[in-house]
């Protein structure tokens, strides 16, 4: 099908109004100039998404605010067309004159976005960073840090890597057994790469963490999801499968905090997943992706601290405790043959880490920079997280389940009727506030949103939670 009809669009930063709706309304004004004329046929998703370099789902979002407000209709495998019977003008102002005195709605300027679980970015030592990485530059001799270094990242950083994991999470790993990597999805996209391989199996928590599924699956594995429970990901499913299957090489569990509904896997699942892999000479890829924000007595211990686990791939990062915009991540097996393998194809995409960052990084530690400032971040998120968990027991008691979860910047929240979350997703952006739809957790129907809190303000937290259980509260 000919598709002559060309977007003219240009994205304005200095507009305080979502990319999204920017599309749309640009959009509206072809269709009302009769640039577009009904039963035209809009470009695909991926198209427009290319065409526009931007990502799909803002796209997506565009062609849903449409298809709500009656401008263009979807027709299954055809694609986006423009409407027969175009929405009445009246209609549109009618509706514009309620919003404007719709006091839910939030001015466009404020969209509030619940993220994937973000650090607060004011509360990051950015100074202390910035000098020890400016002193770090000038002080080293510069001819030592410009020339390659080892594929595994600098020596004395590792050091201090495995010290960390040693000392405070029970572990018993040698700097020669960790890689430092440019944050911790580089560290998942290495291991899939050096351990798996085309008809391989990979078990995985269902939901989960889709961005590492794609890290497997990019490695020619086929993904068994796997349930999650209130202690964790399904073991006696886990035993079905290995039985069933007999190219399952490893399992990706997130068990300090699943991903994204936050509870802790269990001691005795923790034994009983160990015993399954020892005797099925099964990797646990294990991805502890938040752990120094805990809010009890102490963390629980990795699985990877367990001396009779024989296979495993800890995969940690430091962005979210020095900085988010920080990408440094590391890895720690004692599997010397696929840290050979990890270090080789580093080579191929990252020869030369960054050497002065380390060296920064590890200066705030030694300076104690980064121990206070864990220490002042875990008290500034846990006063966020009982402000929001009263918020939720006010607005959502009758609509939600949730739990406390004991550490982490995100709230597990299951409505108690299942929802439409594509109406759920559109009205609330609309309203200017945007969480992330549960299809982005699995690729199952999933009836429950992270609720992120560590990037926004207290306001902007008062502000939204009550109109999105009111949102809720209207689907149920």
């Amino acid at each position: 099908m000919l598709r002559p009809w060309k977007l003219e669009f240009e994205i304005d930063k200095k507009l305080d109004k979502a990319i999204y709706l920017q599309i749309a309304d640009t959009i509206i004004a072809d269709i009302r100039s009769g640039r577009l004329k009904p039963g035209d046929a809009l470009p695909g998703s991926r198209n427009l998404a290319t065409m526009l370099t931007i990502n799909r789902n803002t796209v997506v979002e565009a062609y849903q605010v449409l298809i709500n407000e009656e401008w263009v209709i979807s027709k299954e495998r055809k694609g986006i067309f423009v409407s027969d019977q175009l929405p009445a003008l009246h209609k549109k102002r009618t509706n514009h004159t309620k919003d404007a005195q719709d006091q839910s709605i939030l001015p466009n300027s404020a969209l509030i976005n619940f993220d994937d679980g973000h650090p607060d970015s004011k509360i990051a030592p950015v100074t202390e960073l910035a000098r020890a990485y400016r002193q770090i530059f000038s002080i080293k001799a510069k001819w030592q840090m410009m020339g390659y270094a080892d594929e595994h990242g600098d020596i004395e950083f590792r050091k201090m890597i495995s010290r960390m994991l040693n000392h405070q999470r029970g572990m018993q790993i040698h700097e020669n057994e960790i890689s430092i990597t440019r944050g911790s999805q580089m560290g998942m996209f290495l291991t899939a790469q050096s351990l798996l391989s085309s008809g391989d199996y990979i078990i995985v928590e269902d939901p989960g963490y889709q961005p590492a599924w794609q890290a497997f699956e990019y490695a020619g594995a086929q993904l068994l999801p796997v349930p999650v429970d209130q202690d964790g990901i399904n073991v006696e499913e886990i035993e079905k499968l290995l039985h069933q299957h007999q190219n399952i090489k490893a399992i990706y569990i997130t068990p300090h905090r699943q991903y994204p509904t936050t509870v802790t896997l269990s001691l005795s699942k923790r034994l009983r997943l160990i015993e399954l892999c020892n005797q099925h000479h099964i990797t646990i890829i294990e991805d502890d992706y938040d752990n120094e924000f805990h809010f009890g007595y102490r963390p629980i211990l990795p699985i990877s601290s367990f001396p009779e686990l024989n296979n495993y791939v800890y995969i940690g990062t430091l962005s979210k405790v020095v900085a988010p915009a920080l990408r440094i991540g590391y890895l720690a097996t004692k599997n010397q043959e696929l840290l050979k393998k990890i270090g080789s194809l580093r080579k191929i995409i990252d020869v030369h880490g960054d050497v002065i960052m380390e060296q920064a990084v590890l200066q705030l530690i030694k300076e104690g920079a980064v121990k206070k400032h864990i220490k002042k971040a875990t008290v500034h998120y846990k006063n966020k997280r009982d402000f929001v968990f009263e918020l939720l027991k006010k607005n959502f008691k009758d609509i939600a389940d949730f739990t406390l979860p004991e550490g982490g910047l995100a709230f597990w929240i299951v409505p108690k009727t299942r929802l439409d979350w594509n109406k759920a997703t559109t009205l609330l952006l609309e309203k200017n506030i945007k969480i992330i739809h549960p299809s982005q957790y699995s690729r199952n129907e999933v009836n429950g949103f992270r609720l992120s809190y560590g990037a926004l303000s207290e306001e902007q937290l008062e502000q939204s939670i009550p109109i999105i259980a009111e949102v809720f509260s209207r689907l149920c």
